[in-house]
């Protein structure tokens, strides 16, 4: 157990760092250019955050937290999704005092007792992103063409947009009712826990997965044949921000999403690349949870995404994340004095930022050079007692196999340049 990790989590090897770096500066740049601004927020909370933020009814709430008690007797929570946390930072914070909408990223860890399985862990990563203070349907449809752009550039463009309104507090009672009213005969057909969710929150059953509870949901009424005129009108600006913008969508009655804060807008996002688990992205918004957590009354929307999920869905369509070019220079030695010089050397030319490494286990000059290829160095030079004796070293470049004698007063400025050039 000792050498084993945990069940549900997994390493990330240096050979696989490389995509995680390129997706998460994918993601920030993409949301730099829509005017967001990073966010980290702290990996437990107060257990109350999650209970009233995320919903006394939900799966994580009820099944998935990581929760324990500290030294100090405070009941503490993993997070387990992104958006409670920043509301909370938005709120303790006094973020609401600053010019509005106030435009949010993060990219956190994120922690779920639920059944590993493809593309989802216990320890998993997020992407997110968060709005409050902007109303208008306008800034729903900019939080969807977020993720769209995202997933454009990193090459995925078979995905499907789906989007329904889920109503306000005001129309999702009425809705609530008649849906009561077409569940009350199914309760002993039902799972237990959509059986527990019929009082509290009888829309999340349409959420539920299980094929009995599906089979019973046939003929389920609709929130859109509920909704009042606002949400309606709401929903109807955002599908023409969305046809505006170019992006494709089909409405899903069916889409309620699994947290309780949502309000009018729910959208997925959909691969079907990676089995049963096909949403790539999930959001929507929630006009009441900043008030809920505490704060003053003010609108939010936003999106979640699974880094694994995601990275799982760019292999599933053979999508190649490009590998990073090698080091910049590799030094190979022959004796102490050639050491001692490629000490010296290495670390000026890393105090420039140019990658390189030396030999530090007494390799032989051939193991060196093939070390020096495996390791995709652009340039290797070669240090030894002739040429100290005549203060020049052998430069080679690896692509061409191109050598020459460089002067070794000058070979830290050459090699600067050179890789200046390159860049």
């Amino acid at each position: 157990m000792l050498t084993k990790a945990p069940r549900g989590t997994k390493d990330v090897l240096p050979s696989d760092v490389y995509k995680w770096d390129y997706v998460e500066k994918m993601f920030s740049e993409v949301c730099e250019k829509f005017g967001y601004k990073a966010i980290r927020t702290p990996v437990f909370e107060h257990t109350e955050l999650f209970k009233r933020g995320v919903g006394e009814t939900t799966d994580i709430v009820q099944k998935e937290m990581y929760t324990f008690t500290d030294n100090g007797g405070r009941d503490i929570t993993l997070k387990p999704e992104g958006t409670a946390p920043v509301v909370r930072a938005f709120i303790e914070n006094k973020l609401y005092a600053d010019s509005q909408p106030t435009k949010l990223f993060y990219i956190t860890p994120c922690f779920r007792y639920e059944r590993p399985q493809a593309g989802r862990l216990r320890a998993f990563h997020q992407f997110g992103v968060e709005v409050f203070g902007a109303e208008k349907p306008s800034i729903d449809a900019e939080v969807i063409g977020i993720a769209m752009i995202f997933f454009q550039k990193l090459g995925l463009n078979n995905l499907e947009l789906m989007i329904n309104s889920i109503g306000c507090p005001k129309c999702r009672n009425k809705y609530n009712e008649v849906l009561r009213g077409y569940l009350n005969g199914k309760l002993d057909n039902l799972c237990k826990t959509c059986a527990d969710r019929y009082e509290r929150n009888p829309m999340r059953i349409i959420d539920c997965k299980k094929e009995e509870c599906q089979q019973e949901l046939k003929d389920v009424p609709l929130i859109l044949d509920y909704i009042c005129e606002d949400c309606r009108e709401h929903f109807e600006k955002l599908q023409k921000y969305l046809t505006l913008m170019g992006l494709k969508f089909e409405i899903n009655p069916k889409i309620v999403r699994g947290l309780d804060y949502y309000n009018k807008t729910a959208f997925e996002i959909i691969s079907k690349e990676i089995g049963s688990q096909s949403t790539v992205c999930g959001g929507g918004r929630y006009d009441g949870l900043v008030e809920e957590i505490g704060g003053p009354s003010t609108s939010g929307v936003g999106f979640g995404l699974g880094i694994e999920r995601l990275l799982l869905t760019l292999e599933n369509n053979n999508i190649q994340i490009p590998k990073p070019k090698g080091l910049d220079v590799f030094i190979v030695t022959m004796g102490d004095r050639a050491n001692e010089e490629a000490v010296k050397i290495a670390y000026e030319l890393r105090n420039n930022m140019v990658s390189v490494d030396i030999d530090h286990l007494g390799r032989s000059t051939k193991a060196q050079f093939k070390y020096s290829n495996k390791v995709g160095s652009q340039y290797t030079i070669v240090i030894g007692d002739n040429e100290l004796d005549n203060n020049v070293v052998s430069l080679k470049n690896m692509d061409t196999g191109e050598q020459e004698e460089v002067s070794l007063h000058n070979i830290i400025d050459e090699i600067i340049r050179r890789v200046k050039q390159e860049v």
